[in-house]
């Protein structure tokens, strides 16, 4: 039994759980906002808001923590200068998971997973790669209900 268990072990192993969590915490702290599925994103808001709380502390200790899980030297950098004072005012609450059904392969249940203040970046981009495919299916349709008017014209 898994009484008091915390944590999702996500079907890995110890190492590759700690490799995939600190990937996207990377991936995340780079794009502002990933899609990425529902467990995944759950567990990951734990690295992540515990990174950008050790970069409002803005000392270097807390930047060799951060480094310990991000080796970017850039993109720590970049989370100390930019990100991190965003969120000077703010006691947590840095990320936002948006459940956005499931994915067409295996059934995955999948989520926006963004930093708040950074809103829609990536929901922008699916809304409008979704109208780019109803789009082409509707020109799709078009084009086979014309063939199948003109050979009955002839």
């Amino acid at each position: 039994m898994r009484h008091l268990k915390s944590g999702r072990k996500l079907g890995r192993t110890a190492s590759h759980r700690k490799a995939t969590l600190a990937n996207l915490a990377t991936a995340l702290l780079e794009h502002k906002s990933i899609v990425t599925t529902t467990p995944k994103a759950k567990e990951a808001r734990a690295t992540v808001e515990r990174l950008i709380t050790f970069a409002k502390k803005g000392d270097i200790a807390s930047r060799r923590q951060v480094l310990r899980t991000i080796r970017d030297k850039n993109l720590v950098k970049n989370l100390y200068e930019k990100i991190a004072p965003k969120y000077a005012e703010r006691n947590g609450g840095y990320t936002r998971i948006i459940k956005i059904g499931n994915r067409k392969g295996d059934n995955a249940r999948l989520a926006i997973f963004e930093l708040v203040g950074y809103e829609n970046i990536k929901a922008e981009k699916i809304e409008k790669q979704r109208l780019k495919r109803e789009a082409k299916e509707s020109k799709k349709q078009k084009d086979i209900e014309e063939q199948e008017e003109s050979p009955s014209e002839e």
